[in-house]
C-alpha cells in the first residue's frame, strides 16, 4: 500500500483577527453631580485636551449620556478609568 503524499496548503491569506485585537476605550457617562465646567476641567487635566475638544466630549456626556475620551490597550484604559474616579467622574471601560 503506497503511503499518501501531503501537500502543505497556501495559508498566507488565513485572517488572524480576533475579538481581542479590537482596541479597549474608556467612556465616561452623565452623572446628576459634577458641574460641566468641572467636567471639562478634568478632561484638560488628565487627557491634555485643547479646550474646545474637552468642552466637545463634556457635551458629549451631556447630551449623548456618554463620551469616548480614551483608546488603548485594556492595561491604559484601566488607568485611565482609575484617573477619572479620582476626580469623581463616573466611567466605565470597553472593547470597541
Amino acid at each position: 500500500m503506497p503511503l499518501a503524499t501531503v501537500v502543505p496548503e497556501d495559508i498566507s491569506e488565513v485572517d488572524e483577527t480576533t475579538e481581542d485585537d479590537r482596541p479597549w476605550v474608556t467612556i465616561v457617562w452623565n452623572d446628576p453631580v459634577n458641574l460641566m465646567s468641572y467636567v471639562t476641567y478634568v478632561f484638560q487635566k488628565l487627557f491634555g485636551f485643547s479646550r474646545d475638544k474637552a468642552k466637545a466630549l463634556m457635551l458629549d456626556v451631556h447630551h449623548k449620556g456618554r463620551a469616548t475620551v480614551s483608546v488603548g490597550t485594556r492595561e491604559e484604559m484601566e488607568r485611565d478609568a482609575t484617573r477619572l474616579h479620582a476626580y469623581g467622574l463616573w466611567a466605565t471601560i470597553a472593547q470597541d
